[in-house]
């Protein structure tokens, strides 16, 4: 499906307009969704809510990334219409990144069974830490990678057509394509550190923890230029990953003590983005409400003043 999404529909590079990016964050989701039924009829239903559940997690949690890849983007000052080639090849390295993390988990955790109280804490920080945190800030001028590539080759100033890689000057030199590229790349592995832990907290199953987690990638691109334009509407959501986070990790660290089912773990997380949601949507009309009586004040003020 990646092949045919850029061989086929997507040969040139062009902006995805609001459209076809909800076509294919639909495409997506009902690919997930009918991979998730086959899972039930296969699996049984415990493995069935546990990929649901784990897709929700590691679904919403790719939200709340979206906002810092638009960040690298205009740091970089790359072309609207290549940011879906660099997402493309991002989400292709995060399909090998992942497996190699899952991968590692599980053997980890069949080895080292101990293993799962230290994600267990590894997620209430990081929730507590992503709750306490106000604004995020990217600097790729920080990124090691990123420093690496420009001492060793030249880096153009423009991308020419969309390419990673050019001649100039005789020289092999990077694009800031690539460098957006590596920054997304590096950046997935900062995410990965949260979602990984997160998916283990509520399987042990590979094969599920990893399906899930690839789904939910599949569906990151569509999804950033869907919600690129209104990723500010959903000001609490990181707030209500951050307890998603603590939920799980508080879970994993109390499983010896008392076992939460998995459909009980589900409706909690859906109860928790779903308040966040709702939070958000009403804060932004609260406040919509608010500059308009300001606005109207201030406009009854002015007409006063003119008046005399």
């Amino acid at each position: 499906m990646l092949a045919i999404d850029l061989g086929v529909f997507n040969r040139r590079a062009h902006e995805v307009g609001m459209k076809e990016a909800l076509v294919w964050s639909i495409v997506w989701t009902v690919v997930a969704l009918l991979f998730n039924a086959v899972v039930f009829l296969d699996a049984g239903r415990e493995r069935g809510l546990e990929f649901f559940t784990a897709y929700v997690i590691e679904r919403a949690l790719s939200f709340d990334n979206l906002f810092v890849f638009v960040m690298i983007f205009s740091w970089f000052g790359v072309a609207r219409r290549y940011h879906h080639r660099a997402l493309f090849w991002g989400v292709v390295g995060a399909l090998l990144t992942r497996a190699a993390f899952i991968a590692a988990g599980a053997a980890l955790i069949q080895r080292f069974e101990w293993i799962l109280y230290i994600f267990g804490v590894i997620l209430v920080y990081s929730g507590w830490k992503m709750l306490r945190e106000k604004d995020v800030e990217v600097h790729p001028d920080r990124n090691v990678v990123i420093r690496a590539a420009r001492k060793l080759f030249p880096v153009s100033a423009e991308g020419e057509g969309g390419k990673f890689f050019l001649r100039h000057n005789g020289a092999l030199a990077l694009t800031p394509l690539f460098l957006v590229l590596v920054t997304i790349e590096t950046t997935d592995i900062v995410f990965a550190v949260d979602s990984i832990p997160a998916v283990f907290g509520v399987t042990h199953d590979p094969f599920v923890a990893f399906t899930s987690n690839i789904f939910a990638i599949l569906g990151l691109r569509a999804s950033y230029f869907l919600l690129e334009n209104v990723l500010r509407t959903f000001r609490y959501l990181s707030h209500g990953l951050s307890l998603v986070l603590i939920f799980i990790g508080v879970k994993m660290l109390v499983a010896d003590i008392v076992a939460v089912p998995i459909g009980l773990s589900l409706g909690i997380v859906v109860a928790i983005l779903g308040a966040a949601i709702a939070a958000s949507i009403l804060g932004g009309r609260r406040e919509r409400a608010r500059r308009a009586a300001a606005g109207a004040d201030t406009g009854g003020e002015d007409a006063a003043k003119g008046g005399k």
